[in-house]
């Protein structure tokens, strides 16, 4: 109240209302219900003097009187954040934004509360009264967050983010010791096992812990040990333990079931001995009972969605197609004692299992899970018997469909599978959709272990392997997909790799992922530079220009080439393969002839008439002209983008008035993307042609960033635009362009004159850049 009477008087003399205002927001305790009924012009008076908890708590009233509270949110956040978000103008909800900044600035210990009249307040709780409006959520360091949530104080905290959270973040980890690990288990089995967090990153973490590694890894998985591990406080978690209860009923449901069972088979007994059909009618059932699909027991109720779509096992009866069969067993006279042995093996061995971790969790848990040694066969790596009922490990056997990377050159230099995570012992939950590994080197061990856990991570829908050195254990991770993709509960469908060198020339990798997994939807391939040593390939491994490649699914592919050659003959088997493909981008290649570019326009023609979108990057077309022309023409096309392309290098005024006479005629042109072809200022006037009166074209954008673009040249294309749209009687579908990087901040004021007539017009959209660090293009331009 001090605070607020400060800031007051700091501002001057006030009206009435304005003090009675503040009366009634230091008083919103007692009046918060009388507040809310108040009319909408003396709402609109209080809502900016609230604290930022009532003021979230005023939004059903301010809606209801039909007024908008984020210019408060907005001016709440320049004035507590001090900084303008990235993509500010793409943020729809100024409120969401700020509470769930101030919940990870709290958290963190970035942001005092106490700094703030509005921020503080002491009947509410900072992190728990902002929680409900986190979907986002960055750990970072020594994951002192992750401490904190899962103290006991913040369980409602805790509960909140179960269900609004949607994407957990680490970032800089650093090594932490057991009873951190514990916590972040805690917080991990919530938040994804029984939360909704679909998508988990890591970035910046150039020497990773390899015990929280492999734990992120596999709990996103959807694994872990249940029981002492996931201890909550010094109890068991409350809803594994409802779960648990509900399955032990389930069970005694089961024994009376069987018990009927039992009754009829003794009455029928005599028939089935009688009949000569009785073995083939028995075969039949018991090959109906193990062909059927089954969704594995739900975890809980808020992940039951999810879970249902998660197999519950990956291992198969003498090779055949992967099942869960548990459950299915009970009423069925054939399979009675089948299944009474593997209960009553699995039962003894969980028995022995209890007894042996004893009463409380051993402190090594996490350590004996993470590193158990993988002493088994191969064929058993995938093995998570343990996780359904009335399944014994000697009994069954891994199929064809989990063979992993074993037969690999590099995984065999290695030792086999020595130290790679076994599953035995691990329960399947909920797992997450989206993985994504930024700046994060992966050993061959750590590659191995996502090797198993991505050939069952049917949830798995985006997977990015972003810089982590993976050189030849890009194959591992490949046998992993292999696996999955036999699946048939399988959803990958977004994959993007990318990495500082190229264990192999990028045509040929793009021609192994696919033939490996030809369900891809979108393909991403990137790396900065060619292998130090040239032609080296793993031991082994058959070559990948030599895999057919199935028809695929492929809708996007982007390559960015180490500075390779591009050679059309190579890239051909991709494009047939890939009929349903709209979008290609090509980035940082070199073209080895003046025919290729047209050898690959032709190619594109033929095998991929549905592409929609086409893209260069940092690829030479200075001598490249007609090819230019081509596909300015193209019927299908939608939008173009040749991106620091060297267009007008070498070229003529003709060139460039052929570019807007074919752009004119274009029909089908969306959007057109120049940026950093070093337009200058004369040929960025001369586009504005393309909206002239006599003009054909639809195009509704045009990307002119980093063309050495200067205020009197943008006001006089601003001046012939206008032009041309009052001679077409204000009927124009030019809707926005794209400004950024261009040397605006010569002369602020025409600048702004230009940007202001421009917004008249169109969406324009631009930054504040300092032409200073562009003086090589600017000589270059003279």
């Amino acid at each position: 109240a001090a605070a607020l009477s400060g800031a007051m008087a700091a501002e001057g003399p006030r009206s009435l209302f304005a003090l009675s205002a503040a009366a009634v927001s230091r008083s919103m305790g007692a009046l918060e219900r009388d507040v809310w009924a108040l009319p909408g012009h003396l709402l609109r008076g209080l809502l900016p003097l609230l604290t930022v908890f009532h003021l979230e708590r005023a939004e059903g009233a301010a809606r209801r009187a039909g007024l908008s509270t984020q210019p408060i949110w907005r001016k709440l956040w320049d004035d507590v954040m001090k900084t303008r978000p990235p993509n500010s103008e793409n943020i729809t909800c100024w409120r969401k934004k700020f509470l769930e900044t101030f919940f990870s600035n709290v958290l963190h210990g970035v942001l005092d509360v106490s700094s703030d009249w509005r921020l503080n307040d002491h009947h509410f709780s900072p992190l728990l009264h902002s929680s409900p409006h986190v979907s986002q959520l960055t750990l970072c360091n020594m994951l002192q967050g992750a401490v904190e949530l899962t103290a006991e104080h913040n369980q409602k905290v805790l509960e909140n983010l179960a269900g609004s959270l949607r994407i957990l973040k680490f970032q800089h980890l650093l090594s932490s010791d057991q009873s951190i690990r514990r916590s972040l288990v805690l917080l991990l089995h919530r938040l994804i096992h029984h939360g909704s967090v679909s998508q988990v990153s890591m970035y910046s973490w150039p020497v990773p812990d390899t015990v929280l590694l492999v734990l992120i890894l596999s709990m996103s998985a959807g694994f872990w040990r249940s029981g002492n591990a996931l201890g909550y406080h010094s109890s068991p978690c409350g809803l594994c333990r409802d779960e648990d209860k509900a399955q032990s009923q389930e069970s005694a449901e089961e024994r009376a079931e069987r018990g009927h069972c039992d009754e009829r088979e003794r009455s029928d007994g005599e028939n089935q001995k009688g009949s000569p059909r009785a073995p083939e009618e028995a075969g039949a059932r018991l090959n109906s009972v193990l062909s059927r699909p089954r969704s594995p027991p739900l975890r809980n109720q808020a992940c039951e969605e999810a879970s249902s779509k998660v197999p519950c096992d990956h291992t198969s009866i003498q090779g055949g197609s992967s099942r869960c069969i548990s459950d299915q067993l009970s009423c069925h006279p054939v399979l009675r004692k089948t299944r009474r042995r593997l209960k009553s093996a699995v039962g003894k061995k969980r028995r022995c299992l209890r007894r042996s971790r004893g009463l409380h969790a051993d402190p090594e848990d996490l350590y004996d899970f993470v590193f158990t040694v993988a002493r088994e066969d191969n064929a058993g790596l995938l093995d998570t018997n343990s996780a359904t009922e009335g399944e014994n490990p000697e009994t069954w056997t891994t199929s064809s469909r989990g063979s992993l990377c074993t037969g690999h050159a590099v995984c065999k230099k290695r030792g086999g599978s020595a130290g790679i995570f076994s599953l035995k012992a691990a329960h399947r939950f909920r797992s997450v959709s989206t993985l994504e590994l930024f700046s994060i080197p992966l050993t061959g061990e750590t590659c191995r272990t996502l090797c198993n856990l991505l050939s069952s991570w049917v949830s798995l829908e985006n997977l990015v392997l972003s810089y982590n050195g993976l050189g030849a254990n890009i194959f591992c991770i490949l046998s992993g997909l292999r696996a999955l993709s036999r699946h048939p509960d399988c959803r990958l469908h977004v994959l993007r790799v990318s990495d500082v060198f190229s264990h192999m020339p990028c045509i040929e990798l793009v021609r192994c992922i696919l033939s490996t997994f030809p369900q891809l939807h979108t393909l991403s391939v990137s790396f900065d530079l060619k292998n130090q040593l040239e032609g080296n390939r793993p031991e082994g491994n058959p070559s990948c220009s030599e895999a057919e490649i199935p028809e695929s699914r492929l809708e996007q592919l982007e390559i960015r080439f180490p500075r390779e050659p591009l050679h059309t003959a190579f890239l051909l088997p991709v494009l047939k393969a890939s009929k349903s493909l709209q979008q290609l981008s090509l980035d940082s290649a070199t073209l080895p002839c003046s025919q290729e570019l047209g050898l690959l326009l032709e190619a594109l023609k033929e095998c991929n008439p549905h592409l929609k979108k086409l893209s260069f990057h940092d690829v030479n077309l200075a001598e490249h002209q007609k090819e230019v022309l081509l596909l300015l023409q193209d019927p299908v096309l939608q939008e173009i983008t040749f991106s620091f392309c060297r267009l007008f290098e070498s070229s003529t005024t003709e060139f460039l008035s052929e570019i807007i006479n074919t752009v004119k005629r274009n029909t089908s042109l969306k959007s057109l993307k120049l940026p950093g072809n070093r337009l200058g200022n004369h040929r960025l006037v001369a586009l504005a042609d393309i909206f002239s009166e006599d003009s054909s074209s639809s195009l509704c954008q045009l990307d002119v960033s980093s063309n050495c673009i200067k205020p009197d040249g943008l006001l006089e294309f601003t001046k012939k635009l206008e032009g041309h749209i009052q001679q077409r009687g204000g009927q124009i579908q030019f809707t926005h362009l794209r400004l950024f990087q261009n040397w605006l901040d010569q002369d602020a004021e025409t600048a702004q004159e230009a940007l202001r007539r421009l917004k008249a017009v169109c969406s324009v959209v631009n930054d504040s850049w300092d032409s200073s660090q562009a003086f090589a293009d600017y000589i270059s331009v003279m």
